[in-house]
């Protein structure tokens, strides 16, 4: 059935009821009248021809697509929300800094065994599911770590001992909405990588983890600068190779080596060191004035580097003294990183040395001795202020 005004309100122009019937019948169709329209009955070689728009679109090509008007669309409308929220940008940002980091995305169970969900601070009532889909899988997960951990171990089982693993998807902590957390948690295990004639590797450390956990903050847009470590990590993780990442006192990861104590609980063939990032918990980006990225400003000038090396108390953590370092001239200093930590001769009993590379980057002319002797007494000053120690000479 092809109603004659079809052609006007469908395709766009319009075409006489007389002139629709002969282009029909041109093509082999059998027409009769209908009503305001006709009935069309397609010819036995053309089985493309199913309804109406068929039909309309026949006629269009037998008169001239050229004669489709153009028209403009309207602009008074409301633009629709974008698909993605923001949540999942962030998402999406953190996935493909962990995917290019050599991390391979995991998707496991939500839930896990009550006695591996126990060591990890989990395995109450609450969270306890009335039909699990086996006996052994009856909890929901406190972290998903027990699961990256067993997925690693099976891997070792089968030949991969080397491994290297994430996922981004919630943990439980109670049975309300609230207690349900997004995270992005990674692992590694065994070694960093085949053993090679110029590279025996080494087995995966809680350094590895923090970089991981710093490159999944950083994607979720979250400055390293602005965070602080402290040592109260979970017990989950090695008591002394772990940490907590903080934006003031707000936890926005953890890290470290996943605690002997768990791997044997597990039966985890070691070493083994992983990182939770809490994405609910990062600050959303502040809103900038203009859609325009800030403009970008090379310096003509020479950078400068300067070493400085400090002995400090064994207590000191190293970034007292990074922190302590950045904040003398934000705007003249590219770089601050630790290279060095040495403890032996040369160096008192329960103190260590630690040396730091500062990165000076003139911006409106060429430093001089003068200038860089009076930023450097500066630096020495401030970091022994905040240290306790003294230069190292």
């Amino acid at each position: 059935m092809l109603r004659a005004d079809r052609v006007e309100t469908l395709g766009g122009v319009g075409i006489s009821a007389p002139d629709q019937r002969r282009i029909l019948a041109d093509l082999g169709c059998k027409i009769e009248n209908a009503g305001d329209g006709f009935a069309v009955e397609a010819p036995s070689w053309r089985a493309d021809i199913e309804g109406e728009a068929d039909l309309v679109e026949e006629i269009l090509r037998m008169r001239g697509y050229e004669e489709i008007p153009v028209v403009p669309l309207t602009r008074d409308s409301v633009l629709p929300k974008p698909a993605l929220t923001a949540a999942q940008r962030r998402a999406v940002q953190v996935r493909r800094t962990l995917a290019s980091r050599g991390l391979v995305e995991a998707v496991t169970f939500s839930f896990l065994p009550r006695a591996q969900a126990e060591l990890f601070n989990g395995g109450s009532e609450a969270l306890t599911l009335a039909n699990p889909i086996s006996a052994d899988l009856d909890v929901m997960r406190p972290s998903i770590l027990p699961n990256l951990l067993a997925a690693a171990q099976r891997n070792a089982d089968r030949g991969f001992a080397n491994g290297a693993l994430f996922e981004i998807g919630p943990f439980y902590k109670d049975d309300t909405p609230e207690g349900q957390i997004a995270t992005a948690t990674g692992l590694r295990n065994g070694n960093t990588g085949a053993k090679r004639w110029d590279d025996p590797g080494r087995p995966v450390d809680a350094m590895l983890a923090k970089a991981d956990a710093l490159a999944a903050l950083s994607a979720a847009g979250v400055a390293g600068e602005s965070l602080q470590v402290s040592a109260d990590a979970p017990g989950w993780y090695h008591p002394g190779r772990s940490g907590v990442l903080k934006q003031g006192n707000k936890p926005l990861a953890q890290f470290g080596e996943i605690h002997p104590g768990i791997l044997a609980a597990m039966g985890i063939t070691g070493p083994a060191a992983g990182f939770e990032v809490f994405l609910d918990a990062v600050p959303a980006p502040r809103a900038r004035s203009g859609k325009a990225r800030p403009l970008l400003i090379l310096s003509p000038f020479q950078p400068v580097e300067r070493d400085f090396a400090f002995v400090v108390d064994e207590s000191v953590a190293a970034e007292t003294l990074l922190r302590a370092a950045r904040g003398i001239d934000k705007k003249l200093i590219a770089d601050v990183r630790l290279f060095d930590v040495y403890r032996g001769k040369g160096v008192d009993s329960g103190k260590k040395s630690l040396a730091i590379t500062v990165v000076l980057q003139p911006v409106e002319a060429t430093l001089t001795d003068e200038a860089i002797d009076a930023f450097s007494q500066k630096l020495i000053a401030a970091a022994e202020k905040a240290t306790g120690g003294t230069l190292r000479r």
